[in-house]
């Protein structure tokens, strides 16, 4: 296939070629052996491809083409941006956390390797992906390749997706307002998923207008992705989601649809998609990939 700006190109086409590429990279990066690395390979790779939609690493993939870029010059960082949020959620899964018992359809990480090695194959995930991270192509300036590592870590770190995580700990059961759920969302899910946008303009040669835009972009489709979230916990079944639904409610956990009711939230869902989009309206066809990934957040089912 053309790359994806022959634009004739459905979205679950794009997705399903770009996840192919993926996975035949991290299987690279992660291959099974014998041998005393054998335990910890083997849990690492079971939720590693456990069935995920690879969102992070193709948003990266489809930023960099918006800006006539490769797919082969971002993969090491959106490989990377895969493990990252893998071993998220092999800790979110944990007793401690959130303490689910499956995800994506199977069981969770620490109910088949236990707690322990649970807790290591995150570090383990979260290790490589900085190892994969210092692998800059060599059309990337080393300048270009640390300002990525310096934003994801910081997307990653307290003052992104692990901040979130605290402060959504520490809502559980209480009141809270708007503020404090948007803080939430914003560093928890949204942090994420905006560099993963980010870094593949960066590695693309993107501009300080490009990043402006496709920031802006990240900033709205992140947070429409986790109202989603919070709208299928309430509406969907085990069945579709391959977890437990209705577990926010029975936790007490800070989301749109707790706060301020399902129709509310689908409305600001909407909102931002649109907006979303707008933001990206400068960009020619070779965005197509990324408008049909942000209508793709308003109407997910699973």
């Amino acid at each position: 296939m053309e790359g994806v700006a022959s634009l004739s190109i459905s979205l679950d086409e794009y997705r399903e070629e770009k996840k192919r590429v993926v996975d035949r990279a991290l299987d690279g990066y992660l291959p099974e052996q014998g041998g005393m690395s054998s335990e910890i390979l083997g849990a690492m790779r079971y939720s590693l491809f456990a069935g995920g939609k690879r969102l992070r690493p193709i948003l990266c993939m489809a930023s960099a083409e918006a800006l006539g870029g490769s797919a082969e010059i971002v993969l090491p960082a959106a490989c990377a941006l895969e493990m990252i949020h893998t071993y998220s959620l092999i800790h979110d899964d944990l007793p401690a956390m959130d303490d689910d018992d499956y995800r994506r359809g199977k069981p969770t990480n620490h109910k088949m390797f236990g707690e322990g090695i649970a807790i290591l194959a995150g570090d383990a995930l979260l290790t490589e992906a900085f190892y994969l991270l210092s692998m800059t192509h060599p059309r990337v300036s080393p300048e270009t390749g640390l300002t990525v590592i310096r934003e994801i870590a910081t997307a990653a770190g307290f003052q992104g997706m692990v901040g979130g995580q605290v402060a959504d700990l520490r809502a559980e059961g209480e009141a809270v307002d708007m503020e404090r759920v948007r803080f939430i969302h914003t560093h928890k899910t949204q942090a994420l998923i905006t560099v993963s946008i980010r870094a593949g303009a960066l590695l693309a040669g993107g501009g300080s207008d490009d990043l402006d835009a496709l920031s802006a972009y990240g900033d709205k489709v992140g947070l429409a992705f986790q109202i989603a979230d919070d709208l299928l916990n309430v509406e969907s079944s085990r069945a579709v989601l391959g977890k437990d639904v209705g577990s926010d409610k029975g936790r007490g956990k800070a989301t749109y649809p707790a706060l301020i009711g399902i129709d509310r939230s689908r409305t600001e869902m909407r909102r931002l998609v649109e907006g979303a989009l707008a933001d990206i309206d400068r960009f020619d066809k070779k965005a197509e990939p990324l408008r049909l990934i942000a209508r793709f957040m308003a109407e997910r089912k699973s």
